[in-house]
């Protein structure tokens, strides 16, 4: 495999994973990490799922309603032919993406680029989510972010959805998920 030298001398990459569940601020954090790399004039590209619309067709908000400009992608290789001289990598909603962006985000790290992925670890039944767990294998840094539980207030790590009817994938902010701590998860 073609290895292209890195971007600025002899700078190595890394992946850097944001997780936690809905509300727990992974967008928030992945958006500061993003406009500080812009900051230090880095080259940044952003992207996420075609499939995340909820608030914007192109860029990335947090529930805060911070924002900033990404690129939707469908697939995760698409990555590779939208990121000339890039030094840094952002991708939102990580968990929704195929089965390559474990490795995607490995080849952008031997080829020197900071990839700053941002997901749900767990699903609304709480199992790991997607690619998550391959991607928090590969990563460097990890971060785990956790929300505040509506029912008791202590801190929530799931993701709780308040109808369990449909698939997996129920896109939606709290009109359909709620952040729980593992006791009022359990008592669904």
């Amino acid at each position: 495999m073609f290895i292209e030298p890195n971007i600025r001398g002899n700078r190595k990459g890394w992946i850097e994973v944001i997780c936690g569940s809905m509300f727990s601020g992974k967008t928030e954090e992945l958006i500061r990490r993003l406009k500080r790399a812009k900051i230090a004039n880095l080259k940044v590209e952003i992207f996420k799922p075609t499939i995340d619309v909820r608030f914007d067709k192109i860029k990335i908000v947090s529930h805060d309603e911070n924002e900033i400009h990404s690129t939707p992608v469908e697939n995760s290789k698409k990555i590779f032919s939208l990121i000339q001289g890039v030094e840094v990598v952002g991708v939102d909603e990580a968990q929704f993406f195929d089965d390559d962006i474990a490795s995607v985000c490995d080849e952008l790290a031997f080829r020197g680029v900071r990839v700053i992925v941002a997901g749900l670890d767990m699903d609304f039944l709480g199992n790991p989510f997607g690619q998550m767990p391959q991607l928090l294998a590969k990563a460097d840094y990890i971060t785990k972010l956790h929300a505040i539980c509506v029912k008791c207030g202590n801190i929530a790590n799931y993701s709780y959805r308040k109808t369990q009817e449909g698939p997996q994938v129920v896109l939606g902010a709290m009109d359909v998920y709620e952040p729980r701590c593992r006791s009022c998860y359990q008592e669904k």
